[in-house]
């Protein structure tokens, strides 16, 4: 990656620390919402389980992206160090290792961007639960629809001004988003509300057995999870907006992690520890209304509800700003149209903020949260079985040999971004293709594959643009030779 293009006009600030970092990531222990009902209907409480060992395999993964953060501390998280990494000499027309790059972040950019629309469909579906005036004015579609337009604009306008002042709307979302979840994670031990009888009791399911059918769910279930329990991996997003990368991008990564670990594990105990595995299926969308319910009465349970709503502002936000930089990260590094690189003066790439919003606004209309998650886990677990392939050729590429390495992971850690590489593309992929057409059909994975296909032609555009752009800049150039030359001569 030259020079030019990171510290060319369209670039991204350096303005905020580890500490602003990490409160952006905090809405990733929002994401366990969506799954909280949906894990136990497979696994049982073993669900417990996945979500820790999920959160684990997190660490293992953002500690091979942490040491990738301060190798190239000039790229966007990601997206960015598989751009960088797998791009090779341009050899022939096109560039066959700068698209597998491309596909990797544009992959990554899907696993994120719907974020938007399934917390904004649960908005909607709380609001429409809560107001029974709303609930008899407008649909939940309709609802949906409002409220993501509503929040949308507002973060909009919010990150217009740069990543900072977005950072500190992160500070006041993030402690209205742990206030509650810290109080349901805990409270119901607290009280007495939680039976381990409801756990131990129901470990497995009982029709559990080891064939290929519940195999293949198992890789599902993981690559669910995953598309939660690590998806702390942003922290490493703002790469080019830390002031110190070396040592704020490893302590965000990490701080964001211990905190995922202790969310996710006590959320799903205490729902299965309150309701049992029946009552969880019985509340599959929501079931952490019913635990504030039987913890803190019907008053409890309605002020729950609106700090909720309030938190999936912030991981709304946590999506907006990463999927933004990551198609800031492929127009700078040519695999997308160069107009979704633009930034304002503030360092903000708005283009990228529109296009999202209003791709968002068009998923809304899927209607469902779980066929949304389902389309965009496969998006985000091919690109974090890319991304770590890249990590392990920038350890055995002699290219890359010769880069400081300010963070290191552990030595033959290369072995384990293998192993984990291995196991989300193309398992974890298959098994959640396989999950998906149990549930909810065969809709969500094609519309993965459409959205993932659709990046084809987009980079095919882009490298068009790029030629463009290079025989006019050559062309100028032997311009300024030329007139130099001929005032020379006179």
């Amino acid at each position: 990656m030259s020079e030019k293009r990171l510290n060319g006009d369209d670039h991204l600030k350096r303005s905020i620390d580890w500490k602003q970092g990490m409160a952006i990531a905090l809405g990733v222990p929002l994401l366990i919402l969506p799954s909280l009902g949906y894990l136990p209907l497979y696994v049982s409480a073993a669900a417990i389980l996945i979500w820790g060992l999920s959160v684990l395999q997190g660490f293992m993964q953002n500690t091979a992206y942490a040491e990738m953060a301060t190798t190239l501390p000039k790229v966007s998280g990601v997206p960015g160090f598989a751009q960088h990494i797998y791009a090779e000499d341009h050899q022939g027309r096109y560039n066959k290792g700068k698209l597998l790059g491309g596909f990797t972040a544009w992959s990554y950019w899907f696993g994120w961007n719907p974020i938007l629309a399934i917390f904004s469909i649960l908005v909607g579906g709380y609001l429409h639960g809560l107001f029974p005036v709303l609930g008899e004015t407008f649909t939940e579609y309709q609802l949906s629809l409002m409220a993501g337009g509503v929040i949308f604009t507002g973060l909009f306008v919010v990150n217009w001004f740069g990543l900072k002042e977005g950072a500190i709307l992160g500070y006041i979302l993030a402690a209205i988003s742990l206030i509650p979840l810290v109080i349901l994670a805990v409270a119901p031990f607290a009280t007495g509300h939680v039976e381990l009888s409801n756990i131990t009791g129901s470990w497995w399911p009982t029709d559990w057995a080891w064939d290929l059918h519940h195999i293949l769910i198992l890789f599902g279930v993981f690559g669910i999870a995953h598309w939660s329990a690590c998806a702390w991996e942003t922290a490493a997003m703002y790469g080019p907006e830390y002031k110190n990368p070396s040592k704020d991008a490893p302590k965000a990564l990490f701080a964001c992690g211990i905190i995922c670990f202790f969310l996710f594990v006590l959320l799903q105990s205490s729902v299965i520890g309150v309701l049992g595995v029946d009552g969880v299926l019985a509340e599959p969308v929501s079931p952490l209304i019913p635990v504030a319910e039987a913890v803190f009465g019907q008053a409890g349970s309605m002020i729950t509800i609106i700090l909720l709503m309030a938190a999936m502002v912030l991981i709304i936000q946590t999506a907006f700003l990463g999927s933004s930089r990551a198609m800031h990260s492929m127009s700078r590094e040519g695999n997308l149209p160069k107009i979704f690189g633009h930034t304002n003066r503030h360092g903000t790439p708005f283009v990228a903020l529109l296009v999202i919003a209003a791709f968002n606004l068009a998923l809304i209309s899927m209607g469902n949260a779980s066929a949304v998650l389902g389309a965009s886990a496969i998006g985000y677990t091919i690109a974090h079985g890319l991304s770590l392939l890249a990590y392990v050729k920038s350890k055995k590429d002699p290219a890359f040999a010769d880069l400081e390495r300010p963070f290191k992971a552990p030595k033959g850690w290369k072995y384990v971004g293998l192993f984990f590489g291995l196991f989300n593309v193309p398992l974890c992929v298959v098994g959640v293709v396989y999950l998906n057409s149990l549930e909810i059909g065969w809709a969500p994975t094609w519309v993965a594959f459409a959205v993932l296909g659709a990046y084809i032609p987009i980079w095919l555009y882009s490298q068009h643009e790029s030629r463009r752009a290079n025989r006019k800049a050559a062309t100028a150039r032997a311009s300024d030779r030329d007139a130099t030359d001929l005032e020379k001569v006179s």
